[in-house]
């Protein structure tokens, strides 16, 4: 049976390590020539990606950090984990919806500030009216996103006797069913942004979200409003959150990312990164991505990619081509010609596509000769010819 490597390039959960048997991996952070990655934070921009890598397995949802654009011209299939670390940060949302009503980051400054004082009990009772602050129950939370971290968050508020307004153009009908019946839609963003106490964000951070909160849309809101972002620094504008913040218009900025422009802030509570920093969460998002790179580099399935399409057929044949290709019409009638035109029967075949890109895998009791491998490749519209054999 061939042998296999996967690289780590940061620290993953023992238990996601471990899906990668001993007889048919080699996995570390020093493995050379890697035909996966399992990566969660750290920067691959600049990285050389080699040619017989297959597949990159982020232990998380954001892959802002992986250059996809490359990968997919290369057929190299890129993973994610959306949803295994929803109720962590969650969670933290949860908090930063409380930090944010109340000064309790303040206050315990202040607390701490007292030590080696004499009459620390009283200072306390006279100074504790400088960090009072407003409860959540009765407010309304405006949720920009609403997928599994929103959806969570949603019903948590809820429950918390807050009021919920929903805004995601992306939401699908079977994610809508799934909502809370507590939470209101909103059909645009403006819609939220006027009725919102608090404003939460959990949207990806793409070309078309950075900077979505600026000063425009701030303007949009409420007076007094508090805005959580525990999804990604570059969706709010720095600059225009601070002016907000002086001016009043803004209560209290929670953020997940700190950088240089945020910390130390007046206004401002900056959380170091640690939505998905609990065991639990880091031990899902391990296992989940663990498991979608073995199946994809045993058997070619594909599940939770951001580039390739979703596909999945029992390994039942002897041989399996897994072939990613541009999706444009023909591209399949081509590959089976080829295939046909030197005498190999496919037994099962499946084909899904997904926005420009195309993948599938053809199943046969038959090796394709070195001919007909090539002859696929050459076809302009085939990216990467796979063959794995049982």
């Amino acid at each position: 049976m061939e042998k296999y490597s996967v690289k780590l390039l940061n620290k993953i959960a023992p238990c996601g390590v471990k899906k990668f048997g001993a007889d048919k991996y080699e996995v570390g952070a020093d493995v050379e020539h890697p035909d996966g990655i399992m990566v969660r934070s750290a920067d691959m921009h600049e990285m050389t990606l080699e040619d017989n890598l297959l597949a990159i397995a982020r232990a998380g949802a954001g892959v802002n950090n992986i250059p996809i654009d490359v990968c997919s011209e290369r057929g190299i299939v890129v993973f994610n984990t959306p949803g295994a670390n929803a109720n962590a940060v969650k969670e933290l949302a949860v908090a930063a919806l409380l930090l944010a009503s109340r000064d309790i980051f303040g206050g315990i400054c202040w607390a701490n500030s007292l030590k080696g004082t004499e009459g620390v009990a009283a200072a306390v009772e006279k100074g504790k009216s400088k960090f009072a602050g407003h409860e959540i129950k009765g407010q309304t939370l405006g949720i920009l996103g609403l997928g599994a971290i929103g959806a969570k968050l949603a019903d948590a508020a809820v429950a918390l006797g807050m009021k919920v307004v929903g805004c995601d153009p992306f939401l699908s009908e079977e994610a809508k069913s799934r909502l809370n019946p507590q939470v209101t839609l909103a059909e645009k963003y403006e819609d939220l942004y006027a009725v919102s106490d608090y404003i939460s964000i959990h949207v990806p951070a793409l070309p078309t979200t950075k900077g979505m909160i600026n000063a425009e849309t701030i303007g949009q809101m409420k007076d007094g409003v508090r805005v959580l972002n525990l999804a990604r620094d570059t969706l709010v504008d720095a600059k225009a959150m601070k002016e907000a913040l002086a001016a009043g218009k803004v209560g209290c900025y929670v953020t997940d990312f700190p950088t240089e422009e945020t910390v130390g802030v007046p206004g401002i509570v900056a959380i170091p990164h640690l939505g998905a920093s609990t065991e639990e969460s880091e031990d899902n998002c391990a296992m989940m991505a663990a498991a979608q790179l073995d199946d994809y580099i045993q058997n070619g399935n594909i599940k939770n990619s951001v580039n390739y399409p979703n596909a999945y057929q029992e390994f039942e044949n002897k041989v399996r081509m897994c072939i990613a290709h541009k999706n444009v019409p023909g591209t399949l009638a081509k590959i089976t010609g080829v295939l046909s035109g030197v005498g190999v029967n496919i037994e099962h075949m499946l084909d899904k596509s997904k926005k420009d890109l195309g993948y599938s895998i053809l199943d046969t009791d038959t090796l394709p000769s070195d001919e007909a491998l090539k002859a696929l490749s050459a076809l302009p519209e085939v990216i990467r010819v796979r063959v794995i054999q049982k």
